[in-house]
């Protein structure tokens, strides 16, 4: 996000990432955290050498499977990538946050067996 000349909030752009068979088995807040990595790795060359920037969640139980003793060895992994960037995390709900929400469930990212599946189900 960035501000326009009237000071509002604009956004400059929208990711999305289809995930491997195996971090589909991953916990949602294991997923969360693995769309943050990916947006730093992303973005990066915006981000290195700015003094703080905001990153907003609509999963506000992350921060909890974020602390010890629920922090799994790979969150803590990717957490520590984060370290080199001073990011100030807001949660924001998914009803405030429709399109990036909407990005998240693209039914196309989906594997085809289980697009297969719907439309077998749908025709019974």
């Amino acid at each position: 996000m960035q501000f326009d000349d009237e000071g509002r909030e604009r956004l400059v752009s929208y990711q999305s990432l289809q995930m491997k068979q195996a971090e589909r088995n991953y916990p949602v807040h294991d997923n969360k955290l693995l769309a943050r990595r990916y947006a730093l790795i992303k973005f990066r060359v915006y981000r290195l050498g700015e003094q703080t920037f905001a990153v907003y969640t609509d999963h506000e139980s992350l921060w909890t499977a974020m602390k010890p003793p629920h922090l799994s060895h790979r969150m803590a992994l990717w957490l520590s990538f984060s370290a080199e960037y001073n990011i100030v995390v807001h949660y924001k709900s998914s009803k405030n946050n429709t399109l990036p929400d909407a990005l998240s469930l693209r039914p196309d990212y989906y594997p085809r067996t289980l697009l297969s599946r719907q439309v077998i189900d749908d025709n019974d």
